[in-house]
């Protein structure tokens, strides 16, 4: 056999590896005679094993006594070979198994037949005892995470509603709620035409919403939603025009009006009637959705206001017009689903505008409004709220709806839907119900106020959920340990202190083109213009200063110096029971003739003699007709 190497010694190592070369020197004569050569050059290495294990052991040996000033040998387990920490107390037993602690090295003491026997069963045994009263702590660590995929599994336990903040809209329904895709701001709008922004980061515990004001002058709310990045805002009112808003409430878009007079609504730019709902593109910021009691559903461009971009118009079964009452866009936006007044369920793809792609015609009792659908967020289910709630192709029933904006929505693992219940005025409380997706059965529920649950909205990245009710309610369910910023954030803030001003400050009035000797100083600071006008008594309204001293500018500081006081001092302070006041005043007319003192003494020097008209008796005459007499 021949081997191929670079060297001599890898044709040594080779021919080891296959057992020719043996270890003794007879035969190196025998192979190189074969071989035809007189020797290999350098000699293979040659190993003692019983040397090595010999050294292994030692080596081991050394290492044990190392350690073994740790443990303690115990009188009952020496036989038995074992060590144990000397802090642990052990118990005798009779089996070798609960014997727990490594084994003591061979330089120790000499090992029994018995414990040979034995010492098989004793391997798997490692490490020191466990004290006594502990229990495997294996069995705890499997608990535990049994408890952990227990909770996992369970959705019930992932639902926020251990704390709760009410925020206070108005006094009629809230009939709309959206929150921006970071979760810093609330928008509600209700049926008091009314739309209230919350900021969460910037709210103290008072709960006071920083901006207020009616879009859509007296039109009720009927939709809010934040764009997919959070700059705008959907409104969609009672009215026939849509609006966008920036974040500080501020106009940025206002659809226009179609004509009413024309009958082929898709010839028209814009809706001709009431609008019903709206909502964004989920993947194109630029693109939303309306749909009218006008019989269509029109999306549009933000950048382009003068018209819609395109038109659907829902059908019957017999093909006459019918009124969708809401729309969605699916999760990929390539899809966009519409419910009617008919109780059906009609789905268009997005570029296809004629003809429906799904059409359920029995998802509602015909003549019920379908009041919000919603797409699961796989995009493979879709949730239906009206007269009941339902799946796509399948039914669970809830209590009934008598609000026409009542919604529904899918938890944020899709495991749950949930949604509210009307109730009438004193006649219970509104929940809010969750059911299982697969099952579709009722797991949980929440009491919400003593009016119907007409919005709901569970945001996935606070995991918070929002309630809107028909008493002008706004509430936020959280839970401090699922859930992250969003209501947390107001809720440790204390209350601020309103700061009152001690003086009104006068408007500043800017008058350019007015003369230098007009021009008032530009304000440069409140606060030092407060304390200006605090010294200006004209400004300020301050009562002046009682006069102390001899007085000065015409004013007497002795009290009884001015006619006033002096009255005062005199008559008004008179202690005289007067119960007859005109007796009062003629018990001084005697002396008052006598002897003038109030009025008569100014005018004494001036006043001239009064001479009064002397009373002449007139003869009247007989003879003169009675017509022409005098008449007393």
């Amino acid at each position: 056999m021949v081997c191929r190497g670079s060297s001599t010694d890898d044709n040594i190592e080779w021919l080891v590896w296959f057992g020719l070369i043996a270890g003794d020197s007879s035969s190196d004569a025998d192979v190189s005679s074969v071989m035809g050569f007189s020797g290999f050059g350098k000699k293979a290495r040659t190993f003692d094993l019983e040397a090595m294990f010999e050294q292994t052991r030692r080596t081991a040996i050394e290492r044990s006594q190392r350690v073994l000033g740790h443990y303690s040998i115990i009188s009952p387990l020496v036989s038995q070979n074992r060590l144990v920490p000397s802090s642990c107390v052990c118990v005798n037993r009779k089996q070798d198994s609960d014997v727990i602690g490594p084994p003591l090295p061979p330089a120790l003491g000499a090992q029994t037949d018995d414990d040979e026997d034995e010492e098989d069963d004793d391997d798997d045994v490692v490490g020191p005892p466990l004290p006594p009263g502990y229990k495997h702590s294996t069995a705890d660590n499997d608990d535990d995470d049994d408890m952990t995929d227990e909770e996992d599994d369970n959705p019930v336990k992932k639902i926020p509603d251990t704390h709760e903040i009410t925020l206070q809209h108005g006094s009629k329904s809230v009939s709309a709620l959206a929150l921006d895709p970071s979760g810093a701001r609330l928008v509600t709008g209700g049926y008091d035409y009314d739309v209230k922004f919350w900021d969460f980061a910037g709210m103290d515990a008072a709960l006071h919403a920083f901006r207020s004001l009616q879009p859509c002058e007296c039109h009720q709310i009927r939709s809010l939603q934040y764009s997919v990045t959070g700059d705008v805002i959907l409104v969609v009112a009672g009215n026939s025009q849509a609006k966008v808003l920036d974040r500080d409430g501020f106009q940025v878009l206002e659809c226009i009006k179609g004509d009413q007079y024309i009958v082929d609504m898709a010839n028209t730019k814009g809706h001709t009637a009431m609008l019903n709902d709206g909502c964004w593109h989920p993947k194109i910021k630029e693109e939303f959705l309306t749909c009218s009691n006008d019989g269509t559903v029109r999306t549009w461009d933000l950048n382009s206001e003068k018209k819609h971009k395109s038109v659907f118009k829902p059908r019957s079964q017999q093909g006459k017009r019918v009124i969708p009452t809401c729309c969605t866009y699916s999760r990929d936006g390539k899809l966009i689903a519409a419910g009617c007044q008919d109780g059906t369920i009609q789905i268009w793809d997005r570029n296809l505008s004629v003809h429906t792609k799904f059409h359920c015609r029995q998802a509602h009792a015909a003549g019920s409004d379908t009041t919000c659908l919603t797409f699961s967020y796989d995009g493979v289910t879709l949730a239906s709220r009206g007269g009941q709630t339902r799946l796509f192709l399948s039914c669970n029933c809830a209590d009934g709806c008598f609000l026409n904006r009542t919604d529904c929505c899918f938890s944020p693992d899709d495991k749950l839907l949930l949604t509210g219940t009307s109730v009438k005025k004193d006649e219970g409380n509104g929940k809010l119900l969750f059911f299982e997706r697969e099952s579709l059965q009722k797991v949980y529920e929440i009491e919400v106020a003593d009016a119907g649950v007409v919005r709901c909205l569970w945001h996935p990245k606070l995991n918070q959920i929002m309630v809107g009710t028909g008493n002008g309610l706004a509430k936020v369910y959280y839970d401090p340990v699922k859930s992250q910023r969003g209501a947390m954030l107001c809720v440790v803030k204390s209350k601020r202190k309103e700061k009152h001003a001690e003086t009104l400050t006068q408007d500043y009035i800017i008058t350019p083109h007015a003369l230098p000797m007009f021009r008032e100083a530009r304000q440069r600071s409140t606060r030092k213009q407060l304390e200006k006008d605090r010294l200006d008594p004209v400004r300020s309204h301050k009562p002046e200063p009682p006069v102390s001293g001899p007085g000065r500018g015409g004013r007497v500081a002795a009290h009884g110096g001015t006619l006033s006081s002096f009255i005062v001092k005199n008559i008004a302070l008179d202690k005289t029971d007067d119960s007859n006041p005109r007796e009062a005043i003629l018990r001084h007319a005697k002396e008052a003739a006598e002897n003038p003192y109030w009025v008569a003494p100014a005018y004494k020097q001036t006043q001239p003699e009064p001479l009064f008209a002397e009373e002449e008796e007139e003869e009247v005459d007989e003879d003169q007709p009675e017509w022409k007499k005098r008449k007393i």
